[in-house]
């Protein structure tokens, strides 16, 4: 698959492994694509994000990611969820982060040991990817860009996806400025 990514799209996976690696997180998450398309500069993706808005609430989009970390990855969803089971999210995290430190639900490496070895992409992670293919085949394209993958991010549940639509990108708003298909997203 990684043969039809363009060299932007090949720079987003690259930049994610960086963002995983500084965050000293085991695995390369969601998150850490979108936080290395946020970084893009001159691509589709980049254009898109800034037709759309958010070239200069970047940062807010980085805190709402951060914040979404901190709660060990769970999207407000989720935690809505929980509370109607009576488990309140914000008050577990406040005495986990008592206990253990600011970010301790995050899953990254707070020690500053070296983390040796590769990086390997989370289940969700590699669904993005694969449903940045489906996207771009959908959309009758042979090459897979970056901005398919922000296609994805958007069509996938989780934190990433809420974050973006939290911000105004949504499928249909993104396939309004990228042109083309604008028929049903690929779930």
């Amino acid at each position: 698959m990684f043969e039809r990514f363009t060299k932007d799209a090949r720079d987003v996976v690259q930049g994610a492994v960086g963002h995983a690696e500084g965050a000293r997180a085991q695995t390369v998450d969601p998150e850490h694509l979108l936080l290395a398309l946020l970084d893009r500069e001159g691509s589709r993706a980049s254009f898109a994000l800034g037709a759309l808005g958010v070239g200069g609430r970047r940062e807010a989009v980085r805190q709402a990611l951060t914040e979404a970390r901190r709660r060990a990855g769970l999207s407000r969803a989720e935690a809505d969820a929980l509370a109607g089971l009576g488990i309140d999210v914000s008050e577990i995290v406040a005495r986990v982060e008592e206990a253990h430190g600011v970010g301790a639900l995050s899953g990254d490496r707070k020690d500053r040991r070296r983390w040796s070895g590769h990086r390997s992409f989370s289940k969700d992670a590699k669904k993005v990817l694969e449903q940045a293919l489906r996207v771009a085949v959908d959309r009758h394209e042979r090459w897979i860009g970056d901005e398919h993958v922000l296609l994805a991010l958007t069509v996938r549940p989780g934190v990433p996806a809420e974050v973006l639509a939290d911000h105004g990108v949504t499928y249909e708003s993104l396939t309004r400025v990228l042109g083309g298909d604008t028929g049903e997203a690929c779930a």
